[in-house]
């Protein structure tokens, strides 16, 4: 604070230091809007604050109670639709009885050993079906490679960063450190994950505690910064051609490039354009850097096939899992690597020097076999393509493309059952809307209380402005189900619009 009868001088430390401070409490109150949906309340609260350290203080939650299929019941006896999948989590449906009854089973016999003194036969027989699935439609790509399992994604991110230095010390090239990644990106929570992330709202008041290597551009085709009259095949060689220059700007010291296949939450389901990916793998090939696919949000079917990358014939040395691995019915990640990466520890030192202590938990690995063999038999992975007539997930692109003629809204994207709805102020320009104004969080609120669940976010066009909603349903979501959301949606916009 300055003391009073001082005039306020803008280069004096002390009022430098207040504008800091001030900077950083807006950006905390912003990341806060961009995380928690503030101002998406209804239906049962608890007045006096609660103990548990909630993810934000300026809103009420409801207390959810029950889950059955796309449907999610809180306190009070409200029913809501869950077209987000709980943040694309929930692939398989909410309650699927099976999967709890795995979980029970394996608690009975053995509820946890520490993985520095035992191995598991869940562990044993999960990883070898983990492996077969991931490489299932890429030539056993992942045959004689091996699965690290965490209890989510930004543990996962976190343990395939260490193996990528690993790998490079292992084979003879410790100078090799450095993890590129892009912008506009997100790939979790912890200081590693936000390192190599691009989102400027979930980073911002962190970056001083963290290390960071360079960030790309990414294609966004809606509000490219290329020539994109062929369909967006030359941005797409634009944006390799700048991860190629910041491999070589850094002097041989790149241990890996991080990416997700399709944007999840800070873009919103995004889609690469045509050769961009497959540009990026032959650079990285040639660099010796290896590729990391980050697949927490569109792996185990989301986008259609098993893994996102499938669709543009990429195989990554590094392949990363979370969310849909166990539907949210336990805290599981994974991260699968490569035989290349496996062999290079294996025959070098003979240790990977990390490790947490739930890694390989067993009853959160009884919960993913037990999802993994569920969404299989029951081809919720075939469900999920959107290129197959008929499916669930065709209808729902149907049913959001007949969105695009609101006013409001100037682009519905995605792939599968990932799917994004981005709002604009004006079509023509793609103006986006004020920040403050919180557009995508005032059509969920109205959604809300249709009882219809999405996921709002802001951020898209700059890490700041841009209003778009994610919309990621359980694979099990009937055809009556998507239309009857579409609706409320619509009106939910409507609502929403006529109310600024």
């Amino acid at each position: 604070m300055f003391s009073r009868g001082k005039k306020y001088d803008p280069n004096h430390s002390s009022s430098r230091r207040g504008e800091k401070r001030l900077t950083i409490q807006r950006g905390i109150l912003a990341a806060a809007s961009w995380c928690d949906n503030s101002g998406v309340a209804d239906s049962t609260t608890i007045q006096a604050r609660s103990a548990v350290l909630r993810r934000s203080f300026r809103r009420d939650f409801p207390a959810a109670v029950r889950g059955e299929g796309v449907y999610l019941w809180d306190a009070d006896g409200k029913k809501y639709l869950d077209l987000a999948g709980s943040a694309a989590v929930n692939f398989i449906g909410h309650g699927v009885a099976e999967i709890s009854a795995a979980m029970a089973a394996q608690a009975a016999k053995l509820e946890f050993v520490h993985t520095s003194q035992f191995t598991t036969p869940v562990a044993e027989e999960y990883a070898e079906e983990l492996l077969a699935f991931a490489g299932l439609n890429s030539s056993d790509h992942f045959r004689g490679g091996a699965v690290y399992f965490t209890c989510g994604g930004s543990e996962s991110i976190e343990t395939a960063l260490k193996l990528a230095r690993q790998y490079q010390v292992e084979i003879g090239q410790p100078a090799r450190h450095q993890i590129l990644s892009r912008q506009q990106s997100y790939h979790g929570s912890t200081l590693g994950a936000l390192s190599v992330s691009g989102n400027r709202r979930r980073r911002e008041i962190y970056v001083p505690m963290v290390r960071e290597f360079a960030h790309v551009g990414m294609p966004y085709c809606y509000r490219c910064a290329f020539d994109c009259t062929d369909g967006c095949h030359n941005c797409g060689q634009q944006y390799a051609a700048e991860l190629e220059r910041a491999i070589e700007a850094s002097n041989g010291e790149a241990a890996a490039f991080i990416f997700e296949p399709v944007s999840g939450a800070t873009l919103g389901a995004v889609v690469p354009p045509p050769g961009y990916l497959q540009a990026v793998a032959e650079i990285c090939r040639r660099h010796g850097v290896l590729l990391i696919a980050d697949e927490v949000m569109t792996g185990m079917g989301r986008t259609g096939r098993n893994f996102a990358v499938e669709h543009y014939n990429v195989a990554p040395d590094i392949l990363i899992t979370a969310k849909g691995l166990s539907s949210g019915y336990a805290p599981l990640g994974a991260v699968i690597a490569s035989k290349k990466v496996v062999d290079a520890i294996a025959d070098g030192s003979g240790v990977f020097l990390h490790g947490f202590t739930y890694n390989a938990h067993p009853i959160s690995l009884a919960a993913g076999r037990a999802v993994l063999r569920h969404l299989q038999t029951r081809k919720l992975v075939e469900a999920a393509d959107s290129s197959r007539p008929n499916t669930s997930a065709a209808h729902f692109k149907q049913a959001l493309e007949s969105l695009r003629t609101e006013e409001v809204i100037g682009d519905v994207r995605g792939i599968g059952l990932l799917r994004a709805v981005e709002f604009v102020a004006d079509k023509a320009s793609k103006r986006p809307f004020p920040p403050d104004q919180n557009f995508a969080g005032s059509v969920a609120a109205a959604a809300l209380k249709r009882g219809l669940l999405v996921y709002p976010l802001q951020g898209s066009v700059d890490g700041i402005s841009g209003d778009h909603l994610l919309l990621a349903p359980p694979a099990i979501i009937t055809n009556e189900q998507i239309t009857w959301a579409a609706e409320q949606l619509r009106a939910a916009v409507h609502e929403a619009f006529v109310s600024l």
